[in-house]
């Protein structure tokens, strides 16, 4: 009894201190904002210095650069393949080639490419200050809006930081996995997830087991990227209601699939029987015919994506979930954090200007222009930009690819909302399929198929779960065989796409099949809209020329409902009942 009344006595204090912090932090974060400007010339100073004596460095006169513009004349904007090869050397063993002295990676944080290769962003102890003090001063408002959540579990997913190893054996995989292993012990006592269920390789297992450790929990609140992942893992505790009562009831773990014995015994040596919330389980499935979140949890908030095209999935919330508020995470890549959103219920969140060094290039405009680039302060309300970073992974001036429009202004730094990635990107559940991918994925699976098909389009669908639409204007044999060869294709080109596909997020691929020619048809028509003459002078017949050869057939299309446009003639087969022949390369 004494024990527990320390234990509880020690919760309070601990309670009042996490409150404080949080009110002394957020009120750091306020400051850096009101004089945004002063905060982002340190920051750019302090990422110059660090890396100067790197080879990046001196090939670009890091030494000389004295000013912002100094910085913006030296250094060309860049995107990930053009700073690959530098990326390369350090992954080769070479971290000078982008880290000055004293710098050393930790780990190389992977995220899908434009192309079939990942991205690398190199983890140095710099940069993951960075990105945690980002997630602290979202976690931080958060719980001062949400106090209810303090001193409560928290269910977070992440994945593993060790996939594979470079050669030089440095740990390949997700940053959100380094974080949570390197939070303190009173933090992590906090996670109701063992960090060694993220190893799990059979989806359903893991997320069975991932729920099998936090139904018991009083979770106050869920953090995740996608939010196509909480549902995930709401519907799986509700599936296997009945084999998860049993195991709480026991203290036992027996996922639906496999799971490595030496995994197996890691995972069940921390469970011990709890029969009586096994019986306040089984009483909300006798009551209510089915086993949710909302009725097993008093959650506080939920924390992940709600902009863009993920902002579907926030329909199915309620349902789950109850009447919990929801708190988008920011626009948060791997290569570094953008925005943190301060309120609920809006993907726009204020420019993390302690973080990052950033510059926004105007929408469509070429970053060669030095006309289109801005700061911070210099951008306009309602307008859009592409982000551009540079942070303390050696990554300068580097064009992220994401499109954002302003919203407001805090201070001197702007909110921000993100749109969507790149022109023709698509991104349903957070795989960031890129057209590239798509038609790459495509040209592999007729090579495999020894078919010949030179138009389609790939749009996605919103439904339960996402899935692809596949529109072919030709028929031949085995076009479901077909759409299973892409789909592997997809996976193996995109790490997340395949993620999202081996876990159930997205759904197989459907067939939609059109009349022959149809695609010939439409770009035709297409192309003579484009071209017809205008009353001003831009309908000049050179003009119209030149507008004609510039249109491009669009293969991917990146929106739910953007398809419309194209009839639904005859899906072979419904999505639900297609299966992949091989998920070894997911």
């Amino acid at each position: 009894m004494i024990s527990g009344m320390s234990e509880g006595w020690l919760d309070s204090l601990m309670g009042l201190a996490a409150r404080a912090h949080a009110r002394r932090q957020y009120h750091i974060l306020l400051r850096s904002v009101k004089t945004a400007v002063r905060t982002q010339e340190h920051v750019l100073r302090e990422k110059i210095e660090r890396n100067a004596d790197s080879a990046f460095g001196q090939e670009h006169g890091f030494s000389r650069i004295r000013s912002y513009a100094d910085f913006a004349s030296q250094v060309p904007v860049r995107r990930y393949d053009e700073l690959a090869p530098w990326v390369d050397r350090v992954m080769a063993g070479d971290e000078r080639a982008l880290l000055g002295s004293g710098q050393r990676v930790l780990m190389f944080a992977m995220t899908s490419g434009s192309t079939d290769q990942p991205k690398y962003v190199p983890v140095t102890a710099a940069f993951l200050r960075e990105y945690r003090r980002g997630w602290n001063a979202f976690g931080f408002k958060a719980f001062l809006d949400h106090p209810d959540a303090f001193m409560r579990p928290i269910l977070q997913v992440v994945s593993p930081m060790d996939e594979h190893r470079t050669a030089q054996g440095v740990p390949c995989g997700s940053i959100s996995g380094l974080l949570a292993g390197t939070h303190g012990r009173v933090v992590r006592r906090f996670y109701v997830t063992p960090l060694e269920s993220g190893a799990i390789g059979d989806a359903e297992s893991r997320y069975y087991t991932i729920m099998r450790f936090a139904v018991p929990r009083d979770v106050g609140w869920i953090v995740t990227a996608s939010p196509a992942t909480p549902i995930k893992l709401a519907r799986t505790a509700s599936m296997h209601a009945e084999s998860l009562i049993r195991d709480v009831h026991d203290g036992t773990l027996r996922p639906p699939g496999d799971i490595p014995k030496d995994l197996h015994h890691t995972l069940s040596a921390q469970l011990t029987p709890d029969p009586t919330t096994a019986r306040r389980l089984s009483a909300i499935v006798e009551r209510n015919g089915e086993l949710l979140p909302r009725d097993y949890w008093k959650l506080a908030f939920l924390a992940n994506w709600t902009g863009g095209t993920l902002g579907l999935h926030l329909r199915d919330f309620p349902r789950y979930f109850g009447d919990a508020p929801v708190r988008d995470i920011g626009l948060l890549a791997t290569e570094g954090r953008v925005s943190i959103p301060l309120d609920d219920g809006t993907p726009a969140g204020v420019l993390d200007v302690g973080g990052a060094f950033f510059e926004f290039i105007d929408a469509e405009a070429d970053a060669c222009d030095p006309a289109a680039v801005h700061r911070c302060h210099e951008l306009v309300m309602e307008q859009e930009y592409r982000v551009v970073l540079t942070t303390s992974a050696g990554f300068y001036r580097y064009d992220l690819g994401d499109r954002v429009r302003v919203r407001g202004n805090l201070g001197e730094a702007p909110i921000v909302e993100f749109l969507h990635r790149g022109a023709h990107v698509s991104s349903v559940t957070g795989e960031k399929l890129t057209e590239w991918q798509a038609t790459t994925a495509f040209d592999r699976a007729c090579q495999a198929a020894r078919i010949e098909v030179t138009e389609f389009v790939l749009a996605p669908v919103w439904a339960d779960p996402p899935y692809y639409r596949l529109h072919l204007d030709r028929n031949f044999a085995s076009v479901n065989q077909f759409a299973c060869l892409l789909d592997e294709e997809m996976s193996r080109l995109n790490v997340e796409y395949g993620s999202k596909r081996s876990s159930g997020r997205l759904g197989p691929i459907v067939v939609n099949r059109l009349p022959d020619g149809f695609f010939a048809r439409l770009d035709d028509e297409r192309r003579q809209r484009r071209s017809a003459p205008s009353s001003s002078p831009q309908g000049s017949r050179a003009l119209r020329l030149i507008v004609n050869e510039q249109y491009k057939h669009q293969y991917l299309y990146t929106k739910p409902g953007d398809d419309a446009c194209l009839p639904l003639c005859a899906e072979r087969q419904p999505h639900s009942e297609v299966k992949l022949v091989s998920q070894k390369t997911v």
